[in-house]
């Protein structure tokens, strides 16, 4: 309940920045792609201007967000290794706890017997 109540009072008046924003930038914007062409561009397009800056941060929340992840992959990596290496110390531990392996089947079965089986 707590969740919800502060997740509307945060999102709410963003909601509304956001909305304003879009309404006093919405005159229509060039962009172009050429850059030796500046009357005629041959790869232009016409955007509102709150649309080309939501898309700019949007990219750049994306683009950051992949160096983050490729940055922090050296460190997945150790925490696998980690992870891996606690098991097996978990499973050594548990098998030392049940206690010494018996040993005694091997060692009978290499005696040969005192007497000869009879026919």
């Amino acid at each position: 309940m707590l969740r919800k109540l502060a997740a509307a009072v945060v999102l709410l008046p963003l909601a509304v920045v956001i909305v304003l924003f879009a309404v006093a930038n919405r005159q229509w914007v060039t962009v172009s792609f050429d850059p030796f062409v500046s009357v005629n561009p041959a790869y232009a397009v016409s955007v509102p201007l709150f649309l080309l800056i939501f898309i700019a941060l949007i990219a750049g929340v994306v683009v950051g967000g992949i160096a983050g992840w490729v940055r922090q992959a050296r460190l997945r990596r150790a925490a696998q290794r980690l992870e891996r290496e606690i098991r097996a110390l978990h499973d050594e531990l548990a098998a030392h706890r049940r206690g010494p392996v018996d040993q005694t089947p091997a060692a009978s079965a290499d005696r040969s017997p005192a007497t000869p089986p009879v026919p």
